[in-house]
């Protein structure tokens, strides 16, 4: 055991409308991060339940019970081998709300500890899920943690409250899967989180699903916004990484990042008392 690092398995499946099938793979990958000694494992949004709108039209009939004893196995998992699990799923809400799109973090004991719910929705979520409303922290071995899901990256204020903070490291899931083929997706969502990485100074641990098509793989960011590693585009796979917060990174916002976070929108003096520096229109 280290202190301020951690071994991170990031894991990709193709989700199914199938609970039992979804909870089978999500064991197979417990029980390999086990082997490959990794401290957390991290899974695509909607891994165990299926995804709302696209695995599934809508919750008429859905097996909630299903749903609890799978998740107690997989808990009952993590506890025999000892690990943190980030586990995409749906919680079901007291009827007539919608339930959230939520990821629970389970410790080495097998206990649910948190639940974060995805807070920003698209347009097509909203008919069917109810937003959250609250930030998730946990730390391993002195590396604060926290949770986001897809939609989520597109709003940066987020990650600014996390980097206030203190936040070390993001665990996002994504599921941008079963499209017809290449989007915008492709060429947005990691360089996005790229840069939500570098002008935070976050690792992120990004996780998406695999079912054919999608659109860019799970990857792992270091703080600089490279890109260290990532899995095989619409293959199941897993990959580890580790966090190892004692590693020093380019980052040129150091000194000014604070800065701007409190209101300022240059790092000069303020007010320059010259003439040259006052009027645009002169050479």
């Amino acid at each position: 055991m280290s202190v301020f690092v951690l071994k991170v398995a990031t894991c990709q499946f193709a989700v199914s409308s199938s609970i039992k099938r979804n909870s089978r793979r999500i064991c197979e990958f417990l029980e390999r991060a086990g082997k490959a000694k990794a401290d957390i494992v991290h899974f695509s949004e909607c891994a165990l339940s299926g995804y709302v709108g696209t695995d599934f039209s809508n919750f008429d009939g859905y097996d909630w019970d299903l749903l609890r004893e799978e998740t107690e196995k997989i808990m009952a998992i993590a506890g025999q081998l000892g690990l943190w699990v980030v586990l995409g799923s749906t919680h079901r809400l007291t009827e007539p709300n919608k339930p959230h799109n939520s990821l629970y973090v389970i410790n080495p004991r097998g206990k649910i500890v948190d639940r974060y719910d995805k807070r920003f929705c698209t347009k097509g979520d909203l008919r069917r899920l109810t937003p959250g409303s609250r930030f998730v922290y946990f730390s391993i071995y002195g590396v604060k943690c926290s949770l986001l899901i897809c939609f989520d990256l597109r709003f940066p204020e987020i990650y600014r409250e996390l980097y206030k903070r203190k936040v070390n490291c993001i665990f996002q899931s994504f599921y941008n899967a079963r499209q017809k083929g290449p989007s915008v997706h492709t060429h947005i969502m990691r360089q996005t989180m790229q840069c939500r990485a570098a002008t935070n100074h976050f690792w992120i641990s990004m996780a998406n699903a695999s079912g054919y098509y999608s659109p860019y793989p799970s990857c792992f960011i270091q703080p600089d916004g490279k890109i260290i590693r990532q899995l095989k585009q619409n293959r199941a796979g897993m990959m580890v990484n580790t966090i190892d917060l004692k590693k020093k990174f380019y980052d040129p916002m150091a000194d000014f990042r604070d800065i701007v976070i409190a209101g300022a929108l240059s790092n000069g003096p303020g007010i320059i008392r010259d003439r040259r520096s006052k009027i645009a229109s002169q050479l």
